[in-house]
C-alpha cells in the first residue's frame, strides 16, 4: 500500500480546512442575515407604534368612525406630507368591525373587510404590533399589487375619547431588508477574517503534526523490521541448534537402533529394534519438516523451487499427493520470495491441519510483469463469508498475510466453499 507524501497530505487537510471554513462562513452570514432582518423587523415595529402615539393619536378625533371629512381631512393633512413617504407607501386605519375608517387611498375609506386573529389580538393588547408580509392579492389590497413585497406592521391607537383603532402601515421590504443588509454587512468582514486567519494558523500545525506522524510511522516500521529481523534470527538459530543437535542424534540413534537389530540374537529382540528404528525416523523427518516452517535453508539457497518442494513433504506425509508447478522465467525479490513461501506455507499448513485433502496443488505463474501463486485442494472446504468460519478453520494467519501482501503491493484472497475444496490465490507485481 503505497503512503500518501506529506505534500499530499497537506493538501488535504487543506482543502478540507477551506471547506469548512467556507460552510461555517456561509451558515454563519445567513444567520446574520436572518438576524439583521428580525432587528429591521423590530425596527419597523417601533417605528409603527412610534408614529401611531405621536403623530396619528393626537389627531384622531371620534367622528372619524363615523366618517366625518373634517376628521378625515385633518389627519390628510398631517399624514400626506409627513408620513406616507420612503419607506411608508400606505397607512390606513381599521375600526374593530373590519371597516376602513382613514387611508390616505380614499377609494378604501368605509369599505369593510374581514381581520385576520393577530390583527383583532391588537385591539385588545395594546403594545402588541403584529408584522407580516402583505399578501398583495387580498381585496384590501388592491391598490399596492403594483408593489412586489410590502411588509405591513399594525400598532393600536385610541381616540381622545379611548376609542380603540388599529393603524396600519405598509413598508416597502426591501428597505427593510436592506436595513438588515447593513447590519450582517457590519459584521460578515469581521468573521470572515477571523475565519480565514484560524484556518490559515491550522495549517502549519497540521504540517507540525504530520510530519511528527510521518517520524512516527517510520520508527513504528523500524521496529517492526527489527522485529521480523530478529523473529528470522532467533527461528535460523533453533532450526540450526535443533539440526545439528537432535535431530543428528536421534539420527544416529535410528543408525544405531537398526545395527543393533541386525545384531540381535532372537526374533522378538529383533522386531522391537526395527520398530524403535522406524519410529526414531519417522521423528526425524518430522522434525525436518518442522524446520523447514521454522526456517527454509533451502529458500536463500537451492531457491524458491526447492524451498517450496520441502514444504509440500509435509502434505505427502499426511497421505495427499502433491503437484508443483513454478514457471521458469519467473524472477522475484527476496521480500516476494519470502511473502510466496510464507503464504503457501500457512496455506499447506491449514491442509494438513484442516483439510483432510487427497490433493494438493501449487502453481506459481508470472505473465506481464505480475506473478500469481495459486494453491489449490480438495478438502472440505470452509465458508469465507463468515468470519468466525475463517478462525475456525485456522486462516487467521492467511489474514496478517493479507495485510502484509498489501504493503508489497499484492492482494491475497480466499476462494472456498464447503465440500469444495480451498484456492487461495496471491497477485503482485513482479520486481
Amino acid at each position: 500500500m503505497r503512503t500518501p507524501s506529506l505534500r499530499r497530505l497537506l493538501l488535504q487537510f487543506a482543502a478540507s480546512g477551506l471547506i469548512a471554513v467556507l460552510l461555517v462562513t456561509f451558515a454563519a452570514l445567513f444567520a446574520f442575515r436572518r438576524a439583521g432582518e428580525r432587528e429591521s423587523v423590530q425596527d419597523a415595529r417601533r417605528v409603527t407604534e412610534l408614529i401611531a402615539n405621536t403623530v396619528i393619536k393626537p389627531h384622531l378625533k371620534d367622528s372619524i368612525v363615523s366618517g366625518d371629512q373634517q376628521a378625515i381631512n385633518e389627519l390628510d393633512r398631517v399624514v400626506k406630507p409627513h408620513v406616507v413617504k420612503e419607506p411608508i407607501i400606505r397607512v390606513k386605519v381599521w375600526a374593530p368591525d373590519g371597516r376602513i375608517v382613514y387611508s390616505d387611498e380614499p377609494r378604501l375609506i368605509g369599505k369593510r373587510y374581514p381581520l385576520e386573529p393577530d390583527e383583532l389580538a391588537a385591539f385588545s393588547r395594546p403594545g402588541a404590533s403584529p408584522a407580516e408580509v402583505s399578501d398583495l392579492s387580498r381585496p384590501e389590497n388592491r391598490f399596492e399589487r403594483q408593489e412586489k413585497k410590502l411588509l405591513e406592521v399594525y400598532a393600536p391607537v385610541t381616540t381622545k375619547n379611548g376609542r380603540m383603532l388599529l393603524f396600519e402601515a405598509y413598508l416597502r421590504f426591501s428597505a427593510v431588508s436592506a436595513t438588515g443588509h447593513r447590519i450582517w454587512f457590519a459584521f460578515a468582514p469581521a468573521l470572515v477574517l477571523g475565519l480565514v486567519l484560524l484556518w490559515l494558523a491550522q495549517v502549519p500545525l497540521a504540517l507540525s503534526l504530520a510530519r511528527r506522524l510521518r517520524a512516527a510511522q517510520r520508527d513504528r516500521e523500524g521496529l517492526l523490521l527489527r522485529a521480523l529481523e530478529a523473529s528470522d534470527k532467533e527461528r535460523r538459530r533453533i532450526a540450526s541448534d535443533l539440526h545439528d543437535g537432535a535431530v543428528q542424534h536421534l539420527a544416529g540413534t535410528s543408525f544405531s537402533l537398526a545395527g543393533a537389530a541386525e545384531r540381535a540374537s532372537d526374533e522378538n529382540s529383533r522386531r522391537l529394534l526395527r520398530a524403535a528404528a522406524a519410529s526414531t525416523r519417522r521423528a526425524v523427518r518430522e522434525l525436518r519438516s518442522l524446520l523447514v516452517e521454522l526456517y527454509p535453508p533451502s529458500l536463500h539457497g537451492s531457491g524458491l523451487e526447492a524451498a517450496l518442494s520441502d514444504l509440500l513433504s509435509r502434505a505427502t506425509s499426511n497421505g495427499a499427493a502433491t503437484d508443483l508447478r513454478i514457471s521458469p522465467d519467473i524472477s522475484l525479490s527476496v521480500e516476494q520470495e519470502a511473502l510466496v513461501f510464507r503464504t503457501a506455507q500457512e496455506a499447506v499448513r491449514n491442509v494438513a491441519a484442516h483439510a483432510t485433502a487427497a490433493h494438493v496443488a501449487v502453481n506459481l505463474a508470472g505473465e506481464n510483469g505480475s506473478y500469481e501463486l495459486r494453491v489449490t485442494d480438495d478438502g472440505i472446504g470452509f465458508d469465507t463469508g463468515a468470519r468466525l468460519a475463517r478462525r475456525a478453520h485456522g486462516h487467521l494467519g492467511l489474514n496478517l498475510l493479507a495485510d502484509h501482501a498489501r504493503d508489497l503491493g499484492a492482494t491475497l484472497t480466499i476462494d472456498s466453499e464447503p465440500g469444495h475444496g480451498t484456492t487461495i490465490i496471491l497477485r503482485g507485481p513482479t520486481s
